[in-house]
């Protein structure tokens, strides 16, 4: 493979140890090294030790972090570090700095695992392009999964490890009632990790008439892999067991036939007392499917870095999306290129952008001016030497990459955000639904649904509300295919029409909730009559259950305090796929569209 033009910085970040490597083509990583915690102050401290030891220049990087990752700013749950990415990403002189779940960067590393980098408990042989599930006890229970598709594998957010705990026989019934006494809701993650054996431990103690003796969970582990404490072994035996019976409920949940992998930081270190346990009697203890369960692999993963494989990949995935973009990363890389070109004025601004960029998105050109230090038109001049009209311009383009994420995602619009900030967010948001729409939407309906309006003698389009303007723009449209058709958006109007309907008329109902009764009594009416009806609403309501075919579209919006802009849209683009499709079934344009005459403009 050939080297990158700089080497790749890849981290795993813990509560006590950091261990960083550089990638200096795909898949050769070398110069690991292991730092510890306690002698830095911060992470930003960490992270330049280690870069300046290696005294080679970074421009892209990727850490993964034993924490959650929601935004910018990151506080560390087991050390008393906090951070901003953007200010390290700044501070460090990085092109690109992506932070993530540890969890999720191990995920990520399962498809690079090679047969040395893991070791198969029990049968099975896993499907190529399959689902993988993924557990990680350790201080918690860590659940995750691995999905393909076509460009990508693409991981499971789950909190999968607090539900609730359930015994397989009376020894963890015992267990689960001693918890009781403690928890009032006993989640497997309070049995099978770290503090679990602990747990498990004290109360097979109790059990055994020794009182509620404590032990810490590595002692615990010492003392049953040598055989000197029969509790301590029963303890391990309990935990191993347990962790058969989940990962075998995550098979089947997710049906996992590319193999159920175990990691974190308590399992690998057993050995063959976890090769010889319960658990993968228990991975296939389902009864009536023992032997769908059979057929699915068990690892454990021994690689010594996986999570490095993991971060390796995301910021592969990453930068290859990145590709050509002009976002927040490029953005600002092209002002730290720029920055000696420009006055020294200028550089001023420059400076305060590339460490305060989200500061710089709220403030007015005053207040930027202020922050700087310089004139209000020297603002305005280094938004030009950009290639900007103005500093608005220049504002939408560095918020569209601040509050944008790849893939797209929901940022929910806050009370203080400006207009960069809301018009980012208006748009990625939409954007979000769009491309989870396209990844959910129903193809057999859809073409049940075109089916339907390429024989229909007549067409009705009801809809209330919001809905209403989209059935008017589904009249237009259809219209121009030269089916006769209509719209309503009064419901009294529309259980009048709704009575005339007869077998080979079809009405197309939307809705953003599928439960408003006038709307439900038209549909009726007209499937009496013998109308096909063809529902535009989410999945499960009363609306998607009565009609004849229902195009599922799923977006939760909080239509009682706004509006349902998203579902909207989402509801118009359902109709210009289902006007396309007739076109492309054979119908012909009537009317000319006022862009292309002569042609529906999706259509070239």
């Amino acid at each position: 493979m050939p080297a990158y033009d700089s080497p790749r910085l890849l981290a795993d970040i813990g509560a006590t140890f950091a261990r960083f490597a550089l990638e200096q083509a795909p898949g050769r990583i070398d110069h690991v090294v292991v730092l510890n915690c306690d002698d830095y102050a911060g992470f930003e401290d960490v992270t330049r030790a280690y870069l300046q030891s290696q005294a080679q220049q970074v421009r892209h990087a990727a850490i993964a972090i034993a924490n959650p990752i929601d935004g910018d700013q990151v506080r560390m749950t087991n050390r008393n570090w906090a951070f901003s990415i953007e200010a390290v990403r700044q501070a460090l002189q990085l092109d690109t700095l992506l932070v993530v779940n540890d969890f999720t960067a191990l995920a990520m590393a399962l498809p690079r695992l090679t047969a040395n980098d893991r070791v198969q408990i029990g049968a099975g042989l896993a499907r190529e392009n399959a689902v993988i599930g993924l557990l990680g006890p350790g201080t918690g229970l860590g659940v995750s999964g691995l999905i393909p598709t076509a460009e990508r594998w693409v991981t499971l957010g789950s909190e999968g490890g607090h539900a609730s705990f359930s015994p397989s026989d009376a020894r963890e019934l015992t267990i689960l009632q001693y918890a009781w006494q403690r928890y009032p809701h006993v989640s497997a993650e309070r049995l099978v990790s770290g503090g679990g054996i602990e747990l498990c431990y004290e109360a097979l103690s109790v059990a055994a008439g020794r009182g509620a003796q404590r032990l810490a969970a590595p002692l615990i582990v010492d003392a049953a892999l040598s055989g000197k404490d029969a509790i301590c072994s029963d303890a391990l035996q309990c935990f191993c067991a347990m962790l058969g019976t989940i990962a075998g409920d995550l098979a089947l949940t997710l049906g996992a036939f590319g193999g159920v992998y175990i990691g974190g930081g308590i399992v690998p270190r057993l050995g063959q007392f976890f090769a010889e346990s319960a658990f993968r009697q228990r991975f296939e203890a389902k009864g009536r499917f023992a032997s769908y369960l059979a057929g699915i692999p068990t690892y454990v993963i021994s690689a010594a870095q996986p999570a490095l494989l993991g971060v390796s990949a995301i910021l592969s995935d990453a930068l290859r999306h990145h590709a050509g973009n002009t976002g927040d990363s490029h953005l600002l890389a092209l002002i730290r290129r720029s920055r000696d070109s420009f006055s020294r004025a200028e550089q001023q601004v420059a400076d305060l952008v590339m460490l305060k960029p989200r500061s710089v998105l709220g403030e007015p050109v005053a207040g930027i001016a202020q922050m700087a230090g310089v004139s209000q038109p020297t603002v305005i001049r280094f938004c030009r030497s950009l290639g900007f009209e103005g500093l608005q311009d220049f504002k939408l383009k560095l918020a569209s990459g601040l509050t944008g994420t790849l893939p797209v995602r929901h940022s929910q619009v806050r009370h203080s955000d400006g207009v960069p900030d809301i018009s980012a967010k208006v748009l990625d948001n939409t954007a979000s639904a769009i491309l989870r729409l396209r990844d959910t939407l129903n193809m057999a309906a859809i073409d049940a649904a075109t089916e339907l309006l390429s024989k229909a003698k007549r067409l009705e389009l009801y809809g209330i509300g919001n809905s209403g303007l989209v059935a008017q723009d589904g009249q237009h449209k259809f219209f121009r295919c030269g089916v006769p058709c209509v719209a309503y958006a009064d419901t009294q109007l529309q259980k009048m029409s709704a009575r005339t309907l007869a077998a080979g008329d079809v009405v197309i109902a939307v809705s953003s909730s599928g439960r408003v009764a006038e709307l439900l009594e038209a549909v009726a009416l007209a499937q009496a009559g013998g109308a096909a009806v063809i529902a535009i609403t989410t999945s499960q309501s009363p609306l998607a259950r009565r009609a004849d075919v229902s195009i599922s579209v799923d977006h939760d919006e909080d239509s009682d305090r706004f509006l349902a802009m998203i579902s909207r849209i989402l509801h118009l683009l359902v109709i210009d796929i289902l006007t396309v499709g007739l076109v492309l079934h054979g119908a012909e344009p009537r009317i000319p569209d006022e862009d292309q005459p002569g042609q529906i403009s999706h259509v070239s």
